[in-house]
């Protein structure tokens, strides 16, 4: 079995409904190119939630996955800038993100079976 590593993100859209639901249709349907980049870098599985205009990502990974090395890829691959510009019109960055900073991983502050 391949040991796998959890990370979780944070951002929000606008606070739009139909911008929300425009947003919830690319993401029925990504792009392939997408799809492909993500598995890729080390990302195995991805989950995105949302709540109002907040949105919740779960990502399982390769234990050697890096945000560095994503986003390095990221930035050579024209779909995924285009794809990434295109998902900007409907995201917001959180209260305390940096300038131009999208998804913040989160912290993890409670976990049942450690700490029952």
């Amino acid at each position: 079995m391949t040991s796998t590593v959890r990370h979780c993100l944070a951002l929000d859209l606008q606070d739009d409904p139909a911008q929300i639901a425009e947003y919830e249709r690319y993401h029925q349907r990504i792009w392939p190119e997408i799809a492909d980049s993500i598995r890729e870098s080390g990302i195995l599985h991805m989950e995105i939630y949302r709540v109002a205009d907040r949105l919740f990502m779960i990502m399982e990974t390769t234990p050697d996955f890096s945000f560095e090395k994503k986003a390095a890829l990221d930035a050579s691959n024209p779909k995924v800038q285009e794809w990434e510009n295109l998902m900007w019109r409907f995201q917001k960055s959180l209260p305390h993100a940096q300038p131009g900073e999208k998804w913040l991983k989160m912290e993890k502050i409670f976990d049942m079976q450690t700490n029952a």
